[in-house]
């Protein structure tokens, strides 16, 4: 894996970790569960949100797949 990478991903969620902190501290900052409340209450936010799930799902886990017996059968 490329190292700068995997340092954006680090950073990335060591940003997300620390805004759920200071939300779980303090009174007036959101948490990621608010934050996802508030996208997904109109219909829209549910489907884009489901949009991006499949979007995700299919270039992580498809994406690039072979099937297993191919060259068995």
């Amino acid at each position: 894996m490329n190292v700068a990478a995997l340092v954006g991903w680090l950073v990335v969620l060591a940003l997300l970790f620390t805004l759920q902190g200071i939300g779980m501290a303090r009174e007036g900052w959101p948490t990621m569960s608010d934050m996802f409340r508030a996208f997904t209450r109109p219909l829209g936010g549910r489907w884009l949100l489901f949009g991006l799930w499949l979007w995700l799902g299919w270039h992580v886990f498809i994406r690039g797949w072979e099937f297993f017996l191919r060259g068995r059968l």
